[in-house]
This record gives structure tokens, C-alpha cells and sequence, in this order.
């Protein structure tokens, strides 16, 4: 079965589990899963030429060290670096990340970034394309530890514009935490988040599915759980295809590096 299959098949359970939600009450259907406080995510993304590959994983190992010394201090709770490994003509081939527990958190680190000089290292002079995103999640969790060549995964999805205001909120409630939990605790993934722009530089609805796991059997115990998630539920009822516009639906893949507190 292809990804995209895969996701179809959740999007169906998903349009199942809401179902179940708009039959019976409301607050008894998601106690088990409770929103958290936000936790807010700084990703700089960048188009670096092939040659200067090398340079940016050094570039990377430098800025980790400023990273811990916000970790340390207690600004930061997460950190890391990605490398795309499916690539698009437009797309970014590297990006830094970090997460606060705060906005203000995220900012100070971006600011010492930009005083330190970090900003405009040669490397990320050569990038042919560069985007910011800032993001905030209320359902997430995370291994405490350091890692490198892990791999990450993103699905990115759109609402519609009739989609109930809390449809991210009834979705990870009901589904995706869940699932990821279970994963979590089985050691297939270190870290997860559903993810919606802070500030809104796309599409308004959008949200993120994030996910990285522990290795690339990690990947497949995913996939696993995405189409068990499927055969356990009749594949009847509503399609969530009316409140997420699948034609906007986009995966990522990438190696990671991650620091978790």
C-alpha cells in the first residue's frame, strides 16, 4: 500500500472516530487525551547548493553548542537539524529547528542567533532559497535524550473552509494521539506533535502531523500502526474529506539530528 494510501485509510478511521465523538458526549469521549500547554517551534529552512553540504554540517555542529547552552539554561526544551532526503525543484534541502515552552523563549534563542553572527555564516549566504516558520502545538510528547540520523516525518494537511473550529483539537484527541502514544511507548518514535502555524505565513487551516522516529524500522512500526488503525474499524461513515482539502495534503522526509530535555 503507498503512503498516500496509508493516510487514506487514517483519514477514513479519522471521519469514524469523529463520528463516534458527535454520537455520545463530548467530554466523555476525550478525557483520556487532554490538550497541553503550547509548546512553540522555530524552523529555519534553507536551499543550500549540493557542493556546500559539507560546510553546512558544520555550520550545524556550532550552532548545536549555543543550543545547549539554552537547553542547559532551561530557555529551550527540544533542538535539532534536518536534511531533506526527498527532494522537489523548490523545495529546502536543510533546516535548524528548536521548541520553547514559550514564545518568548523560542525568540530569545533566534535573537542570540542573529547577535552571535550565526545568521549569516558563508553557508547560508549560498542558499538559493530560505523560509522561517513558527509554530505552536498543545499535543505533543518526547523521549528525553540525543540522537543523530534519526528520520522525520511531516504530513501537512489544509481544512477546509467549513471545517469545525476545534477539527485539529477533535482529530488529535480522538486519533492521532492515540495511535502515537502507543508508539511512543514502544520505542518506535522519540518525539511527536501536531503542529499549526503560530504566525500564519500559509494557507489559514493548515496543521502538521510531525513525527520522528527512532530508526527506519521506527518508520515502518508507523506505517504498520496507520493501516492496523484501518482494519480495526469498519471503513464506513462519513470521509473526513469534508473537513481537510486532500488536493493541499504534502509529506516530508528527513535525517535527523534531536535534542530533547
Amino acid at each position: 500500500m503507498s503512503n498516500r494510501n496509508w493516510w487514506g485509510v487514517l483519514a477514513v478511521v479519522c471521519a469514524l472516530a469523529l463520528a463516534v465523538v458527535a454520537a455520545a458526549p463530548a467530554r466523555a469521549q476525550m478525557s483520556e487525551v487532554k490538550e497541553k500547554p503550547p509548546m512553540y517551534s522555530y524552523v529555519g529552512s534553507w536551499t543550500i547548493p549540493r557542493a556546500q553540504w559539507g560546510e553546512m554540517e558544520k555550520r550545524d555542529a556550532t550552532t548545536e553548542k549555543m543550543m545547549e547552552k539554552a537547553m542547559s539554561g532551561g530557555t529551550i526544551v527540544g533542538y535539532g537539524s534536518d536534511v531533506n532526503l526527498i527532494h522537489t525543484p523548490d523545495g529546502s534541502t536543510h533546516d535548524n529547528w528548536w521548541s520553547a515552552m514559550s514564545m518568548a523563549g523560542v525568540l530569545n534563542v533566534l535573537d542570540q542567533a542573529y547577535k552571535s553572527g550565526g545568521a549569516v555564516a558563508p553557508v547560508l549566504s549560498s542558499a538559493t532559497k530560505h523560509s522561517d516558520g513558527l509554530y505552536v502545538s498543545r499535543y505533543y510528547n518526547w523521549h528525553a535524550g540525543s540522537w543523530k540520523d534519526l528520520y522525520t516525518r511531516v504530513a501537512v494537511y489544509e481544512l477546509k473552509p467549513n471545517a469545525p473550529n476545534d477539527a485539529v483539537e477533535m482529530l488529535s484527541k480522538t486519533v492521532f494521539v492515540p495511535m502515537l502514544e502507543k508508539l511512543l511507548a514502544d520505542g518506535a518514535i522519540h518525539e511527536y506533535e501536531v503542529d499549526v502555524e503560530a504566525i500564519h505565513t500559509e494557507a489559514p487551516g493548515t496543521f502538521s502531523v510531525d513525527v520522528i522516529a527512532a530508526n527506519a524500522e521506527g518508520l515502518d512500526k508507523f506505517n504498520a500502526a496507520v493501516q492496523e488503525l484501518g482494519k480495526s474499524s469498519p471503513l464506513t461513515g462519513p470521509a473526513i474529506g469534508s473537513m481537510v482539502d486532500f488536493s493541499q495534503h504534502r509529506d516530508y522526509l528527513s535525517r535527523t539530528n534531536a535534542t530533547y530535555k
